[in-house]
């Protein structure tokens, strides 16, 4: 090799070592940028978690948050919009439970299974488990466990009502004794709160929505009982005339201000109930919803999980923001912090975290009795026809008997339609 040509091969290899060491400079300085959607309350819950995880992973790997809506519908159409384009800008989308059949059977998410840690996959509580999986596949890791819980006033009552006759006439004597201006508050506006009510006091009277046989069962006698019950609560004055407006955090203010005796939400209200501003700060215990017969009693599951986008390039990175976030000591954080239902079954046995929150052992049992709305990719749609039929008899636009046979009609078209019978 001549002296000029072994010059050139001395900067060529020097070029490459160069672009080599550049390369990976620039990797180092800039690290894998995750980003994930999230709707308003999980996005400012997280910004603590999520800042502690930036800074640890400096020039690794690093989270940045779209911050959606509060609705649950609105970030549901933000995030299909963006889905619908091909190649969606997030690497994870937060996602509530009813969302995952629709959202896989589109292909838009992708299968965990090859990230999962089944230790940690097992540690899970039996009720967190629920609605993770579609054609199973696992899809979305729980980040909460929310469950239908019946909050009841200790200083009012002994013992919570265990029946639907028990839940009337608590109600009513409370108010008649001048204890409480209101008795029972729940979500009887015409939106997704509603639907979930339903499926509480549906299975409570003995009752199915869809059963597993893909059959519709909102025209039978027992879906009529529990229809009719609801109505009863209002006509009776047992719930306020006022709770076909109520979503939760109507009935939380109603119930956090000491002038109802009994309310049924999600456990976030618990944090919310231990303020000094609320007026029942430690009068307050939980229970799950009242029933006929107490093998029939269930709480509605409604927890929201973290999905990889089947698009995204950084799946191993999402998995490990997802680890993360939904690592015990996380869960613990956004427990004691923001009342978030833990799903690690290791929480529920955590002396310490009994102590300071005894509410667990409760949420622990609804969690063992809890059950999820109906697994459909069709099911925003069947959703809005119970709403819509269960808020006309609410109102006194129709009659229980009508509005739950035109309910099980439509429900049965929609399915039939789609080839879902």
């Amino acid at each position: 090799m001549g002296i000029n040509n072994l010059k050139k091969f001395i900067i060529i290899v020097f070029i490459i070592i160069i672009s080599i060491l550049s390369a990976w400079s620039a990797n180092k300085n800039h690290p894998t940028e995750v980003s994930i959607l999230m709707p308003a309350p999980f996005s400012d819950s997280t910004e603590g978690l999520i800042e502690k995880f930036n800074q640890k992973e400096l020039g690794k790997i690093h989270i940045s948050v779209t911050k959606g809506p509060r609705e649950t519908e609105s970030v549901s159409d933000l995030a299909i919009s963006s889905l619908l384009l091909g190649n969606s800008p997030f690497d994870i989308i937060l996602i509530d439970v009813t969302w995952l059949p629709k959202y896989a059977e589109a292909g838009w998410l992708a299968n965990m299974e090859p990230w999962i840690d089944l230790n940690k996959w097992n540690s899970l509580s039996s009720g967190a488990k629920l609605g993770n999986e579609y054609n199973n596949n696992i899809y979305r890791w729980p980040l909460n466990a929310d469950i239908g819980l019946l909050y009841w006033r200790k200083d009012l009552m002994k013992n919570p009502p265990r029946t639907p006759e028990e839940l009337i006439n608590t109600s009513i004597r409370l108010k008649e004794n001048g204890d409480v201006s209101y008795g029972y508050v729940w979500q009887g506006r015409q939106y997704e709160g509603l639907s979930c009510v339903y499926l509480e006091v549906l299975n409570g009277f003995g009752g199915e929505w869809i059963n597993t046989n893909k059959e519709v069962k909102l025209s039978t006698k027992e879906a009529i009982n529990a229809s009719r019950w609801m109505k009863t609560l209002i006509l009776t004055g047992a719930s306020p005339k006022s709770v076909t407006n109520f979503t939760e955090n109507e009935a939380l203010q109603l119930f956090m201000s000491g002038d109802a005796a009994l309310m049924r939400n999600w456990p976030y209200a618990w944090a919310e109930l231990q303020k000094d501003t609320s007026a029942v700060k430690d009068k307050v215990a939980v229970t799950t919803m009242v029933s006929q017969r107490e093998e029939d009693r269930i709480s509605t599951l409604g927890s929201w999980g973290l999905s990889i986008m089947q698009s995204s390039p950084n799946k191993d990175a999402a998995y490990k923001v997802i680890d993360y976030l939904t690592s015990d000591e996380s869960q613990k954080e956004l427990f004691l912090k923001y009342g978030y239902t833990p799903t690690s079954s290791n929480l529920y046995n955590d002396k310490s975290l009994l102590a300071i929150a005894p509410i667990l052992e409760d949420i622990n049992k609804g969690l063992s009795i809890t059950k999820p709305r109906p697994q459909s990719p069709l099911y925003a749609q069947i959703s809005d026809v119970l709403q819509s039929e269960l808020s006309s008899i609410l109102t006194g636009q129709k009659s229980v008997e009508n509005a739950m046979n035109i309910a099980q009609f439509k429900t049965d078209n929609i399915l039939s339609s789609a080839g879902e019978r």
